[in-house]
């Protein structure tokens, strides 16, 4: 088998805590990572010869098509690191937006990782592959086996959550980017309490995580009892008021999902892409009907997966039906 095609999906962060920070300067984290049926299509094929050629369709000119593409640099890593002696072709079909905090160029590395892996089995062991993605950013370790997890560390260490059901969610999005690295040199300059950013510091972890925890031993909890969590703070993100000060129209969307019906509101990621907690995929449709945008801000209806193997209309998990 020399070509393979694969979905790549979003993300969004239920909650994300800053934990604490490491000598280097990267930030401890504590996230519960959700993939979404939002996903890109990534089709990766093997021919002789040598070197990466990417191939993007889609992202309305954002994508970078070279070295500075994940998906390229995923390729490239792997070829390095398993000296095979190919050419690695990666047509890459962006739905997933650009700079929303959807972890799409993340998910998009993932995809390059596995199917490679899928492809050549046996060149790279799971360790390699979760150095590798390491090496690419903190979430790409995550989109080597998209399912619900806990995501701490600084993106390193990811614990599969089987109690999370599907959630359907409303994503709305301001329509400007926000760079990742401006966040959290904002977040960096906000004042904090004596018990500052260290290795122990005495930071809230995600307040309904033992719960979730809990209830993955015996598959996923019921629907109104995660909406309950949410409701309680799972979705606190450490990073929203920073986001807010560099987009102010953070404020205004958020309270516009509140007024919609959202069960609960949060953020993904660094931002700038909102989204509100329903307790059921026509619930979400009507709100989105009543947010009434203007472009550039957008909205969207996804639901996030409850499992790796669960079933979509589009997606035999993990390979695209198209």
């Amino acid at each position: 088998m020399d070509a393979l095609a694969l979905a790549a999906p979003a993300k969004v962060n239920l909650g994300l805590r800053v934990v604490g920070r490491r000598a280097d300067g990267y930030h401890l984290l504590e996230s519960v990572f959700a993939p979404l049926d939002l996903a890109d299509d990534v089709v990766l094929s093997l021919a002789p010869g040598a070197g990466v050629c990417l191939e993007v369709e889609g992202g309305a000119g954002e994508v970078p098509t070279g070295a500075s593409n994940l998906a390229w640099r995923a390729a490239r890593a792997f070829l390095d690191a398993t000296r095979l002696a190919t050419s690695v072709h990666v047509r890459l079909h962006k739905r997933i937006p650009v700079g929303a905090g959807l972890g799409g160029g993340s998910s998009d590395a993932g995809a390059v990782f596995r199917a490679l892996g899928r492809l050549r089995p046996g060149r790279l062991d799971a360790a390699g592959a979760r150095r590798l993605a390491l090496d690419l950013g903190a979430d790409v370790p995550f989109f080597l086996d998209p399912r619900p997890a806990r995501v701490h560390g600084i993106g390193e260490r990811v614990e599969p959550l089987a109690g999370l059901p599907a959630l359907p969610l409303l994503l709305a999005h301001p329509g400007s980017p926000l760079a990742t690295a401006q966040v959290y040199a904002a977040y960096d300059a906000q004042p904090r309490p004596d018990a500052s950013l260290t290795p122990g510091g005495a930071v809230p972890t995600l307040a309904a995580l033992p719960a979730l925890r809990s209830a993955s031993a015996s598959g996923p909890a019921p629907l109104p009892e995660v909406l309950g969590w949410l409701r309680d703070g799972l979705l606190a993100n450490d990073l929203e008021s920073a986001a807010a000060r560099l987009c102010p129209a953070l404020v205004n969307l958020r309270r516009c999902l509140e007024e919609v019906g959202a069960t609960a509101v949060g953020l993904s990621g660094s931002g700038p892409t909102l989204f509100g907690v329903f307790a059921s995929g026509e619930e979400a449709e009507a709100a989105a009907s009543r947010l009434r945008l203007r472009a550039p801000a957008w909205s969207r209806v996804v639901r996030t997966r409850a499992s790796a193997e669960e079933e979509d209309p589009t997606y035999a998990w993990g390979v695209a039906k198209r």
